[in-house]
């Protein structure tokens, strides 16, 4: 919940002790006896207004000691400090995350989805979605398709139906012809070639180019003619005197001169909206309480809360997250490999995984846990504990926090996971997995402690569907085309041949047991073995994988590798 709160300062002091602070909610400028309004986000008992910040007081009955160091000043009323609290009102946390449809999900903009939807969540709020897809060129309902997917998979699921900004366009329109109507707004009949050619003359002499407001002076019967005449015409909002200051929740007080800033377009010459105002409409219109998004929104931040103003429209909190980058300390693109996470997922990476690792960039609980649950990460997330500083992606960081998660899988999940893979690279039958299923679960029992990934489980052990058709080079050298390798392996195939007991243990007494009667150390038979059964120089123990692999297919690979020494 939110609350608005009003506070009187009745009498102004200068420092408290003795009394439990719990926590910033606001930066406020302090006037006299000025009562002040703020937004809260816990329920509110006493609030005080302290060298600018606002500070919740444990408990309370409206009459405050005062301390200077750690000596009582005493009871005296006069010495104290009232504050009285009215127009007492909950209000939900909604937050949004709003995508465009002009590419896959970002690993990015899925982590500003979990940020948004952890504070939603923590506050037993809404977690809306906004599809910004008014840029039709651009915007393709396949990737709509495939980032509500992603969200699904990342287990983000939001409230109610997700909002399609180019639906409301005419809403938006309104808006632009009320603040032409309330002169917030005036029509800007310049053409873009002259603007073009003002920016480039601007850059010939050094100068940042500002709009000169060429329209903003004209004549109620100028604007009438050049309507008649079917002039086109942009919308632009004007940018009042004076300067813009919000509290982020992330970076702090932020001081804009709206100086710096210009008469920009709400609404261009073809009649359509611009981003700014559809924003700021939106939000409105879906009673967003906070917008949380990434710090390359902080220019447009000024820009929306004048709007809000100028609108007479309560303003959200805003908090701007710092951008992701690569372990180069630039910003995460392509060429630090998968950027997106249709990506990290075909790549092998869980969602429970994505979703505990996001969480954590540029963010983390005091005790410094890494591995957190879902239902964890609601509980102990706070926005204000986000770094301001930008979370480098450590790679690294994410394989060793898959590789926990698949170890603690059940194995009926992991085989699930695994399925698809088996199906689309390997090529199975839907049949050979379904008759199949237990053997399959044996052999993800074998893999699951070296799995890093859930691709691993094709990709390094595909020997548990097929024959190998080849060796890795450096161990076919290393330990099959060696002197003595073929007798060796001839006289093993013997050896197994007669077991009828293909238990771990029987197995394990055979190998060691050839080993010591032909005077070598049991990793001469062991290595040849391995690369006989898997074509590969690494695989689980030799003797487990025996026993799934089964008799019949142990024989024939080793009779196999023995042709081929031949």
């Amino acid at each position: 919940m939110i609350y608005d709160v009003k506070i009187c300062i009745l009498n102004p002091f200068y420092y408290i002790g003795g009394l439990v602070l719990t926590g910033k909610a606001a930066v406020l400028k302090t006037a006299g006896f000025a009562p002040l309004g703020v937004r809260i986000s816990r329920p509110p008992l006493i609030y005080i207004v302290f060298n600018g910040e606002v500070a919740e007081l444990a408990e309370g009955t409206g009459l405050l000691n005062l301390r200077r160091g750690n000596s009582t000043e005493g009871s005296n009323p006069s010495l104290s400090a009232f504050f009285l609290m009215t127009n007492h009102t909950q209000k939900k946390v909604k937050v949004r995350f709003a995508p465009s449809p002009t590419g896959y999900l970002h690993i990015g903009s899925a982590r500003t989805a979990i940020f948004n939807y952890l504070f939603a969540k923590h506050f037993n709020g809404d977690f809306l979605l906004r599809i910004e897809d008014t840029d039709k060129s651009r915007s393709d309902s396949e990737m709509v398709e495939s980032i509500l997917k992603n969200l699904q998979w990342l287990d983000l699921h939001w409230d109610n139906e997700p909002v399609f900004q180019s639906r409301r366009i005419n809403d938006h329109k309104q808006i632009c012809q009320r603040l032409l109507d309330q002169k917030s707004a005036y029509y800007c009949f310049c053409v873009p070639e002259e603007l073009r050619e003002k920016k480039k003359q601007a850059l010939r002499e050094n100068n940042e180019y500002h709009y000169d407001r060429t329209c903003l002076g004209l004549s109620e019967k100028d604007i009438e003619e050049k309507l008649e005449r079917g002039e086109k015409y942009a919308i632009r909002f004007y940018i009042p005197e004076g300067e813009t200051v919000f509290n982020d929740l992330v970076r702090g007080r932020i001081v804009i001169q709206n100086q710096q800033l210009d008469d920009f377009i709400i609404q261009r010459r073809d009649g359509t909206p611009v981003y700014q105002i559809a924003v700021v409409v939106d939000d409105h219109d879906m009673n967003i309480t906070h917008v949380i998004r990434g710090d390359d929104h902080i220019s447009n931040t000024p820009k929306q809360i004048l709007l809000y103003k100028a609108l007479k429209w309560n303003v959200p909190e805003f908090a701007h997250i710092p951008l992701m980058l690569g372990q180069d300390k630039k910003r995460l693109s392509k060429r630090h490999g998968a950027v997106s996470l249709e990506a990290y997922k075909k790549e092998g990476y869980l969602s429970e995984t994505l979703f505990n690792f996001l969480s954590l960039q540029g963010w983390s609980p005091k005790d410094n846990r890494e591995i957190l649950s879902k239902q964890e990460l609601i509980h102990l997330f706070d926005i204000n504990g986000v770094s301001g500083n930008a979370a480098v992606f450590n790679e690294k960081k994410l394989i060793w926090m898959n590789k926990q998660y698949i170890a603690q899988m059940e194995i009926s999940a992991l085989y699930n996971v695994v399925k698809e893979d088996l199906l689309n690279n390997l090529h199975l039958e839907e049949s050979f997995l379904e008759n199949n299923k237990l053997y399959i679960q044996e052999c993800l029992q074998l893999m699951q402690p070296r799995m890093e990934r859930t691709t691993d489980f094709v990709s390094k052990g595909f020997y548990f569907f097929k024959d190998p058709e080849k060796y890795e080079e450096k161990a076919l050298k290393k330990h099959l085309q060696k002197e003595g390798v073929k007798a060796r392996l001839k006289l093993l195939e013997e050896r197994l041949k007669e077991c009828s007991d293909w238990s771990e243990e029987i197995l394990e007494k055979v190998i060691r047991g050839l080993a010591a009667e032909l005077e070598v150390g049991a990793g001469k038979i062991i290595h040849p073995l391995r690369l006989a059964l898997t074509g590969c120089s690494a695989s689980p123990g030799i003797f487990e994988l025996m026993r799934v692999l089964g008799k019949d297919t142990v024989l024939r690979r080793l009779s196999n590798c023995i042709e081929f020494l031949a």
